[in-house]
């Protein structure tokens, strides 16, 4: 948008901060993804990303609570908010399972649907970049939420794949009720980035 005030701007500037951050705690969920086993560094690495979002949520709301005139709506910079802090909830929640449940290699499919999650995150920060300019980046965000419903869709089929698979190839039941719930986690994190991609279309479509 054109004109921005400093304490409109200020909102655009946290926003980029939480997308950092998503995309900082999924690059780092791939990589764990490739380990053998998940340290407990890994796990307050994931929690430390948690705190940091947390507390970037915490500023976006405090500044739309002092805040008279916003650059979107109260409602969406709201649920914009919590659905971003969402994603990283569920990015290290997913972590914290893997390590206190003391998991093997994931598998190769759970692997690629995490990097589905990565390529999510990426159109997300390529959505929030555009969204302070909205008027001439419309397209841009439209077609980032596009490709976001694409990875979500693909991340839906792979997903009961997986579960498929876990129970077909896996002997161990202890083993199938710890990936069944790490695989639904990882899932609701893709779930959360869909949320996201239907929240900037509704924002986008009010400028029309």
């Amino acid at each position: 948008m054109f004109g921005l005030t400093p304490k409109e701007d200020k909102f655009y500037q946290l926003f980029s901060q939480s997308t950092d951050i998503i995309s900082k705690s999924l690059s780092r969920l791939q990589g764990i993804m490739q380990q053998d086993c998940v340290s407990a560094e890994d796990a307050a690495q994931m929690h430390r990303f948690e705190h940091e979002a947390d507390n970037v949520t915490n500023q976006i709301l405090e500044r739309l609570n002092s805040t008279f005139i916003t650059p979107l709506d109260r409602e969406d910079i709201y649920k914009l908010a919590q659905v971003l802090d969402d994603i990283v909830d569920y990015a290290e929640g997913t972590v914290e399972r893997m390590h206190l449940y003391r998991t093997r290699k994931p598998s190769l499919g759970a692997q690629q649907l995490v990097h589905l999650v990565g390529l999510a995150a990426e159109q997300i920060q390529a959505a929030f970049s555009c969204l302070g300019n909205i008027h001439n980046k419309k397209s841009k965000i439209l077609a980032a939420a596009e490709e976001i419903y694409h990875l979500e869709s693909s991340g839906d089929k792979l997903y009961r794949q997986e579960v498929a698979r876990l129970f077909d190839c896996e002997e161990d039941p202890i083993e199938i009720i710890k990936w069944k719930e790490i695989l639904e986690h990882i899932e609701s994190t893709l779930d959360h980035c869909e949320a996201i991609a239907d929240l900037l279309k509704s924002v986008v479509l009010k400028y029309d």
